[in-house]
């Protein structure tokens, strides 16, 4: 299946499963871009190792990796192991054997997580808003009251989220929930902006939005991106019955 649907110089997105340990760098987690330079087997590729700017990034052998293969026919997804890496013909090269089967992967910008996160929210007041516009630091007014909904997918993108009321498209929102990352439970406090709003048909009172990140914190997105990739990881083994 592989050799069907990935090609040399489809390019390459890849993050470390785990955490790890890069001999200048100290620990990271972070994704990486590559692109494939030969399909030896239906388990086994080639990759260019990732460069960073001008910089060429040593990922370490027996680390696995989820890889995302972008190709013609669409965005592929598999997780893999590096077994070796070498030079060959003056190219710095990564020797990945899969650890899963290859699989077609949907996703708009970001990939969405399913899930069932508790989050208080309520709309911008006019004067945050302005505040916001004007770039002030801290525009927020404390101790407004807020609402109780469910986040039901969420990406670094954005949410989808349920309650049971309604917000108008357009509107910002002030929103707050906890990821609990590394093991560690961390608040998170985000602007939004509704993309849209619908009652559900089959649950009369149950309203769905779409809302997606205002000015979020660089730091932020990637820490959201690290808990749905971790999130993945734990689903997979319990699907693998680990």
């Amino acid at each position: 299946m592989l050799s069907k649907y990935i090609l040399p110089g489809n390019r390459i997105e890849m993050q470390a499963v785990e955490r790890v340990k890069l001999a200048d760098e100290g620990e990271r987690k972070k994704v990486y871009l590559s692109q494939v330079r030969d399909i030896l087997s239906e388990e086994q590729l080639e990759i260019f190792m990732p460069m960073e700017k001008t910089k060429m990034i040593l990922l370490p052998v027996n680390t696995e990796y989820d890889m995302y293969f972008y190709t013609p026919q669409g965005l592929y997804q598999c997780f893999a192991n590096v077994i070796d890496r070498y030079k060959d013909d003056n190219q710095y090269v990564l020797l990945m054997e899969l650890t899963s089967n290859l699989r077609k992967f949907q996703r708009r910008e970001y990939y969405r997580l399913s899930c069932a996160l508790e989050m208080n929210s309520r709309p911008l007041e006019k004067e945050e808003k302005e505040a916001m516009d004007r770039k002030a630091g801290s525009y927020l007014v404390p101790g407004l009251p807020l609402k109780r909904s469910v986040v039901v997918d969420i990406s670094g993108g954005g949410i989808r989220f349920l309650s049971s009321y309604s917000y108008e498209p357009d509107s910002l929102l002030y929103c707050k929930y906890n990821l609990v990352i590394d093991g560690v439970s961390k608040e998170y406090t985000l602007i939004t902006k509704v993309l849209t709003s619908r009652e559900l048909e089959d649950r009369p009172g149950v309203f769905e939005h779409r809302a997606q990140y205002v000015d979020i914190d660089t730091y932020d997105r990637e820490e959201i991106i690290r808990f749905i990739f971790e999130e993945e990881r734990k689903h997979r083994k319990r699907e693998m019955g680990f």
